[in-house]
């Protein structure tokens, strides 16, 4: 068959080797008896933290998960012994590249992650570093609190490295930084002493409460030999997050010297936090958002300080240039997103009004609505994903993400900001906080040539003088990093910044916290994390056509920046990723973290082996190839065409495992076993064969083999229209798809949807042709040589109808000739032409039948929408066709966990039960007597037919049972 024949063989890319240090003798077995947590010294754990979400690209020694703040204490004492520095690491979305470093990281979220105590009364929480934000918002909602800082990354980034990024977030014009919302800390220094910080007070290792308020012995006598500098060397504004506060440590600060506040910033560069006890404010119980419609930026930017009198919780700002569809904004070519409170829905409105009245903006609206608030906000979260691209597909980087200047300064500096991005021929999106006067921005930045990076440098060092000419401070929420403490000078002065090396040097006199960041810094253009990656002259052999990427399989990789939206682990709702992360909590099974490691593959210092790579594979074994991350990553990343490319090399010109063969072409094995269903099916009800089948098709034991319709659904409609319908016009035509899965498993669904579609049009189905494939089990297995084949196969046989769409009743199918089929075949204009024909049935009744009326079913529904169809293909025409049937309730986000063949290979099936388990199986379990059980996708259907005993219907099921009922 077609599909057997190989090209000739190619030996698969291996990257160019760089020399990877090694950790000191004896340092790992030291490290791993001291402590109680996980010591990994392997490639995987490396690779998978060499970056944050910044620019920047550092190799570790190894990564360690400590239990608890004696783990970090043994292993900061072994550290010191050894000469290993050392990187405190929370979420890794830092920006600036503090996150990253070349000894040991602490993984501080894999187990120090518990709210040891909530005290409402005192509106305090105490938390270990690791804590998740959006956990601590939970647990504090309850009792009708809150923690007020709350970054953008608020679903994944941790208190730990809030503390150590002085994080603010867009309600820090109500509630401030991190470092206002911090009471007392307990952290360790590098050699293993342990000191709690308080407001007023220092207490030393065994609970001695110390005679400064100041920190380590020698910081009190510091500040005090430099109080006139620390008094005049620092800008007044509400977001100056550069450098170190050495100013809360004077003694005319409000409440005292406060070392919190002081250390609060740090970036790990003094000690590491083992506990933190925050500060909780009173959660509006109602909020309304006024969105206000302004005629440019520099007018948004300008009306911005005047809204704060009127204390709201947010001013937060963007531009046209920033929003690809302004559905649901005012008029205007800039915004304000105002955010207000109070006691009720009306206070909170009435609220939002009063601001809107003294707006004086081009267009307004008040949005009250829950969902229509959060479809608002998404815009603004989503930026910093959003941002990474240009409208034309260029990438853009941070760098330059959050500077600060007085808010009463904010438009000028906008627009001396855009005058000097026109000077070196840069583009950027501003957008942030501007009632703080913060703005954050990705620039399109070169990164990859010596003559860009050498303009990035000059850019930088020009916009750093324009900041401080506006009175600002270079970072104005996420800290300096390696991005921009070089520039610290220009900013505080030589002498100022002197003394931020020997504060440093009190707290950490052997320097093996967090080296190269805040105090005697790296230059911003070193450890760039695109040096490493092939360039333009020296591109990876690929097989699809990355045409987001200029196909470049080294620029779709780079696609992730790291803002790891992916490692949510509990996000109930629409959406679909990363189902594997949510179930295993490890980052290597996150969309970031897989791409994290094709990134190290492809520079092969640390993943030296190249497409043959088993981490790589490992770490993608999990990957349900859901394309989730395709349209819920904010940059777009779509690790599951990335894993068919990775498959399709590792295992060229090499024996693949059982399930690629048995599953992988499913397609022929079910035109074989057509003639022989009945005793196939008996076969299979036999337990011993069917466990040897499995067995020998790599199938879990678990799993039972779906049973083969005996009459497909080709020779049903042939017989049918046999039998006296007849084909009068072909404009009077409906094509539609017939894929594997309904043709040979469940013949039913294409049964219901001619009903559906002749009844509602008026036209008749075509018959398929035969052997045609859109080759979606080639391909999520890897075989793409195969998959190419079965594809001009189809590309041969089907002949579309010009004019006439192709109706696909299965979302996997329909998502696969939509993407996978021009991207493998981006040279053939029949592809193309095939993939924007594609429709949903839902899709294809709205354009061609407005006017049928469904019948009207009045029953709620429970199920869920496809991930594929989610990801690629949308549903909104199917929400509004269940909803003309009176079909109530909104289905499942997430995955079903069964994914293809994923759920049925060997080794998949607690992942695959547990993804189930996320979403999909409680809401069914939980649904109204009578609910209507919805899955359109034959992999959704099966997992619940074999985990809760359930049948779930097609749309197109549920319509025709409606039509046969007679019901109107």
């Amino acid at each position: 068959m077609a599909e057997q024949h190989r090209p000739p063989y190619r030996p698969p890319y291996r990257p160019q080797h760089r020399p990877t240090a090694e950790a000191p003798d004896g340092f790992a077995a030291a490290l791993r008896s001291a402590v109680r947590g996980e010591a990994d010294f392997g490639p995987t754990a490396r690779a998978l933290t060499t970056m944050d979400a910044s620019n920047y690209r550092r190799v570790p020694l190894g990564v360690l998960a400590p239990r608890d703040a004696d783990d970090i204490a043994a292993a900061l004492t072994v550290c010191q012994e050894y000469g290993v520095p050392v990187v405190p690491r929370g979420g890794g979305t830092s920006i600036a590249g503090q996150a990253t470093g070349t000894g040991l990281v602490l993984d501080l979220t894999r187990h120090l992650r518990s709210i040891l105590a909530l005290d409402p009364a005192a509106r305090t929480a105490t938390v270990q570093p690791g804590v998740i934000l959006d956990d601590l918002r939970a647990a504090a909602a309850p009792h009708g609190l809150t923690f007020g800082p709350d970054p953008s990354t608020h679903s994944r980034c941790t208190l730990g490295g809030m503390i150590g990024n002085n994080s603010c977030g867009a309600h820090s014009v109500a509630w401030g930084t991190t470092a206002d919302n911090v009471r007392a800390l307990e952290v360790v220094r590098y050699g293993g002493e342990a000191l709690r910080l308080e407001q007023g007070r220092a207490v030393g290792p065994h609970g001695v409460r110390g005679r400064t308020a100041h920190g380590p012995e020698g910081v009190r006598e510091l500040i005090d030999a430099h109080l006139a500098l620390l008094r005049t060397g620092y800008p007044d504004l509400p977001r100056r997050i550069s450098g170190y506060a050495l100013d809360a440590l004077l003694p005319e600060h409000p409440g005292g010297p406060d070392p919190v506040r002081a250390f609060c910033g740090s970036e790990g560069t003094l000690a590491v936090v083992t506990e933190a006890t925050v500060r909780l404010v009173e959660a509006p119980r109602a909020r309304a958002l006024a969105v206000l419609g302004y005629a440019d930026e520099s007018a948004a930017a300008e009306a911005a300080p005047g809204l704060l009198p009127y204390r709201p919780l947010t001013v937060e700002g963007m531009a046209a240039d920033l929003v690809r569809e302004p559905a649901g904004l005012p008029r205007g070519a800039a915004w304000l997103f105002v955010e207000t409170g109070g006691d009720t829905p009306a206070e909170a409105r009435a609220h939002a009004e009063r601001i809107l009245r003294a707006a004086d903006a081009v267009d307004a609206a008040v949005v009250t609505d829950p969902a229509g608030q959060r479809a608002l906000w998404r815009i603004r979260e989503d930026a910093s994903g959003t941002a990474t691209r240009m409208p034309d597909g260029t990438e853009a980087w941070p760098g330059w993400e959050d500077c600060a200047v007085p808010p009463a300064r904010l438009a000028p500096y906008l627009r001396d900001f855009r005058a000097l991005l026109t000077q070196h021929g840069l583009r950027g999106t501003p957008y942030g906080h501007f009632g703080d006067g913060c703005i954050h921005v990705r620039i399109d930045f070169d990164l990859l040539t010596p003559e860009g990076v050498s303009r990035f440098r000059r850019f930088s060092e020009e916009l750093a003088d324009l900041v401080v000419a506006h009175g600002g401070s270079l970072s104005g929420e996420h800290g300096d990093g390696q991005a921009r403490a070089e520039l610290l000078p220009r900013m505080y002065g030589d002498e100022l910044v002197g003394l931020f090396g020997r504060f440093k040097d009190l707290w950490d006199p052997h320097g093996g916290l967090n080296p190269g960041m805040l105090a005697r810094p790296a230059r911003l253009d070193e450890n760039l994390r695109f040096a490493v990656l092939p360039g333009p002259g020296r591109p990876v052999d690929v097989e699809f056509g990355y045409p987001q990427d200029g196909g470049d399989f080294a620029g779709a990789v780079r696609r992730c920046v790291g803002v790891a939206k992916c490692r949510t682990e509990t996000a109930p709702g629409a959406g679909v990723m990363c189902p594997s992360y949510r179930v295993t909590g490890e980052e290597a099974h996150s969309t970031r973290g897989r791409a994290r490691l094709l990134h190290e593959m492809l520079a092969g210092e640390v993943i030296t082996d190249g497409w043959r790579s088993t981490e790589v594979r490992d770490a993608l074994d999990l990957c349900l190839s859901c394309k989730g991350c395709r349209s819920d990553c904010p940059v777009g990343v779509d690790m599951a065409t990335y894993k068919a490319e990775f498959l399709h090399h590792h295992y060229r010109g090499r024996l693949r495992p059982a399930a690629h063969y048995a599953l992988g072409r499913l397609p022929r094995w079910l035109r074989l076993a057509r003639p022989f269903a009945g005793l196939l099916n008996a076969l299979a009800r036999v337990r011993p064969l069917a466990g040897l089948a499995k067995r020998l098709a790599g199938i879990t034991p678990e799993r039972a083999i779906p049973e083969l319709a005996t009459e497909t659904y080709s020779r049903w409609l042939r017989g049918r229209q046999g039998k006296g319908t007849h084909i009068v016009s072909s404009s009077r035509v409906v094509q539609v798809w017939v894929d594997t899965f309904t043709e040979h498993l469940s013949p039913q669904v294409g049964r219901a949807a001619v009903r559906v579609l002749e009844e509602a049009t008026g036209r008749t189905v075509l018959p398929p042709p035969s052997g045609v494939c859109c080759g979606l089990t080639y391909v999520s297995t890897g075989q793409l040589d195969a998959a190419r084949a079965v594809m001009r196969r189809t590309l041969d046989r089907i002949g579309l109808l010009p004019g006439h769409p192709l109706v696909v009743l299965e979302p996997s199918c329909a998502a696969t000739l939509r993407t996978d089929l021009p991207e493998l075949l981006p040279d053939d204009p029949r592809a193309h032409e095939l993939a924007s024909s594609v429709r949903t049935l839902a899709q294809y009744l709205e354009e061609y039948a407005p006017d049928w009326t469904p019948p009207r079913l009045d029953r709620p529904a429970v199920g869920q929408t496809h991930c594929h169809q989610h990801a690629v293909l949308g549903d909104a025409a199917e929400r509004r066709l269940r909803e003309r049937m009176g079909l109530t309730g909104e289905l499942s986000g997430g995955c079903c966990g069964l994914a293809g063949n994923f759920g049925f290979e060997k080794g998949h099936w607690e992942v695959s039960v547990a993804c189930a388990e996320e979403q999909l199986l409680p809401a069914v379990r939980g649904a109204e007597p009578g609910a209507e059980v919805l899955a359109d996708g034959f992999s959704c259907r099966t997992q619940l037919d074999q985990l809760a005993g359930r049948r779930a219907r097609h749309l197109a099921e549920v319509i025709a049972e409606g039509l046969a009922d007679g019901r109107p």
